[in-house]
């Protein structure tokens, strides 16, 4: 299993940063490992300061959880089976998009959170991050 380290995640965040200056919005993009430890956060010139911890939350969500924060919004939503599941783990859980798995050969080996526009845009600058690791 490869492993994430940081020559290779600052690649992957330098890539998800191209993509967010070609959308016009500053991002943070935070890249954590398998057990939700931090790797890199790179705060974009302008992004917003609350993004930084959101960023950091989105990822460590997506480990945690073994998914997409995406896919949190639909089941955490009210009616959804996991309905006020961002209120467990000292509210650190976030059940909106721009959290995604880092895959290598069917295992999680960490996850990017991206924070810092609407969640589309979050959602796009961080599958450009998980593009660059299917790259490397």
């Amino acid at each position: 299993m490869q492993k994430l380290n940081l020559s290779l995640v600052k690649l992957m965040v330098d890539h998800g940063e191209r993509k967010a200056q070609e959308i016009g919005v500053p991002m943070v993009i935070t890249v954590v490992d398998n057990g939700g430890n931090l790797i890199a956060a790179h705060r974009m010139d302008d992004a917003l300061l609350v993004s930084v911890d959101i960023s950091l939350n989105k990822a460590w969500t997506s480990v945690a959880f073994k998914l997409p924060t995406s896919q949190l919004a639909e089941i955490g939503a009210s009616g959804g089976e996991l309905y006020g599941i961002n209120t467990t783990n000292n509210g650190r859980v976030v059940i909106f998009g721009g959290g995604i798995p880092l895959v290598v050969d069917g295992d999680i080996v960490g996850a990017v959170g991206v924070s810092g526009g609407s969640v589309n845009q979050d959602i796009e600058v961080a599958e450009a991050v998980v593009d660059a690791l299917i790259m490397a």
